[in-house]
């Protein structure tokens, strides 16, 4: 699996567990596949009724995929995403993510292999004001047992591929909001995940900001082979993904193709 490292932008070392060798794991014979879900079934209980937000899922994301779970509110896109990110338990089925099944694994081994494989990006940024940029992507880097300097190179890497390297030492107010998407962005793949999973990265975006956090991530996956799995409203997003699966009412009802199938390349655009 390329890594962050083959565009000269390390990797995160030492005893945490996360980078190269965790990603030299998943990309082991038999994790062609990044995603597998077989049988999935998420209920939640809600007084005495029984709401059933999965309903027999089955499906596969391939490695180095750049997808998109789409479907109307209320669909399981959502619950989709936090079971594939290792956030919530199925209630029966399979979920597995690289070659390792998470469904079985406890909350400790479980936040662990998430600390080690998942990047997260939310909707609202979740960025912390009283923080930089950089100390907001710094963040995850404290959790690993890489020196002060050795943080340092990867949050300034980081923060260059998604555009921001003139922007380190601004707060998120001095930001516009497709910049604070950005450094969520890089905070995300700071530790050089396996996964990248974005929920609605674009919804509190104007129209050219959600075209270039899509144009972004599209170049991310591209270059650094980055599997990306994300759950949209956002029409426009079928024109940058490989493939777009559709959900409604919790149930998987297809596949199909998006328009990065058949589109060529396009070149990182600059942040603004």
């Amino acid at each position: 699996m390329g890594r962050l490292a083959d565009k000269n932008i390390p990797i995160t070392g030492g005893n945490s567990g996360i980078g190269l060798a965790a990603a030299q794991a998943f990309a082991s014979e038999g994790a062609r596949v990044a995603v597998k879900l077989e049988h999935v079934t998420r209920t939640y209980r809600r007084d005495a009724f029984e709401v059933r937000a999965l309903d027999d899922v089955s499906l596969t994301i391939p490695t180095r995929g750049f997808v998109a779970i789409m479907g109307p509110s209320g669909s399981g896109k959502t619950t989709l995403l936090n079971l594939v990110a290792g956030i919530d338990h199925a209630t029966s089925g399979s979920v597995v993510v690289g070659a390792e099944e998470i469904t079985t694994m406890n909350d400790r081994a479980l936040a662990a292999w998430r600390a080690r494989h998942i990047g997260l990006v939310f909707q609202f940024y979740n960025l912390l004001p009283v923080l930089t940029a950089f100390e907001n992507v710094d963040l995850p880097l404290l959790l690993t047992h890489l020196r002060k300097p050795e943080r340092k190179t990867h949050v300034e890497s980081a923060l260059q591929a998604v555009g921001l390297a003139d922007r380190m030492d601004h707060y998120p107010r001095q930001l516009s909001g497709g910049q604070e998407q950005r450094v969520a962005i890089a905070r995300a793949i700071v530790t050089d995940p396996t996964i990248l999973v974005a929920d609605e990265p674009t919804g509190d975006l104007d129209a050219k900001a959600a075209e270039d956090i899509l144009l972004l991530l599209t170049e991310l996956n591209r270059q650094f082979h980055t599997t990306i799995v994300m759950v949209t409203h956002d029409p426009r997003a079928e024109r940058f993904v490989d493939t777009v699966y559709r959900l409604d009412k919790g149930v998987f009802i297809g596949s199909e193709k998006g328009g990065m199938s058949a589109t060529p390349r396009v070149p990182l655009q600059p942040a603004e």
